[in-house]
């Protein structure tokens, strides 16, 4: 294994880039931000992460104390990875960095399902959401979330209801982040079989104002020399 390499420098943001700063690192915490997962699932939702580096991370992330592995009872009896705690704590560090970089997101052809879901609860705008009161099932790629507005808060986490006032099922969620970031119609969606929605539509229609990307960093003008 490659030894980590360190700043050693006494600045508290050089130490958590000491933690958390090697490649894959942060996106292992954020496959992580919405509950264990077996090394098989962390594959899946970094498939550019070789096995050895991935497990290196891990071993790492585990050392510093952000995650831990633990073994599920029986008849599961599987290893999963969780956050720690304290490992939890990224999430806002992860938002703050992705608010700051979708200002010049490239397009981009694929986005997993705990990218998308950790995304809606990043843009969410809670000015925007004063006096919307929602519950919406999504089922994204076989997995089902159930996303809560209430006045201004927003939640969104793994799990069924059947009391939703709408559901929204998108086998790739790339079509879902379609609708809500980039404009694309619903009616056009629905009928390219992209996505399927039942229950109240209007519910749908009122989520899609509630997640405004920021504006796109304008390019200076090239300056001759």
């Amino acid at each position: 294994m490659a030894p980590r390499r360190d700043y050693f420098d006494g600045c508290a943001a050089a130490h958590a880039l000491d933690l958390v700063g090697e490649r894959w690192a942060l996106l292992v915490v954020r496959e992580l931000l919405l509950g264990p997962k077996r090394f098989t699932d962390l594959r899946t939702g970094l498939p550019h992460a070789s096995p050895n580096v991935l497990s290196q991370r891990l071993r790492e992330l585990e050392d510093a104390g952000v995650l831990r592995r633990r073994r599920l009872p029986p008849p599961a009896a599987s290893a999963v990875y969780e956050l720690t705690e304290w490992g939890s704590q990224l999430e806002p560090v992860l938002q703050t960095l992705g608010r700051w970089a979708s200002r010049s997101l490239p397009e981009a052809e694929h986005i997993g399902v705990d990218s998308l879901v950790l995304s809606m609860r990043t843009m969410f705008s809670s000015q925007k959401a004063e006096g919307v009161d929602e519950v919406v099932q999504f089922v994204l790629a076989d997995q089902p979330f159930v996303a809560r507005i209430h006045d201004g808060t927003f939640s969104m986490e793994r799990g069924e209801i059947t009391t939703a006032d709408a559901t929204v099922t998108a086998q790739a969620p790339e079509a879902w982040a379609a609708v809500l970031y980039t404009g694309h119609p619903v009616d056009s969606a629905i009928s390219d079989g992209m996505l399927t929605l039942t229950g109240d539509r209007a519910s749908v229609e009122r989520l899609l104002d509630l997640f405004p990307m920021p504006e796109p960093l304008s390019t200076p003008d090239a300056v001759g020399v």
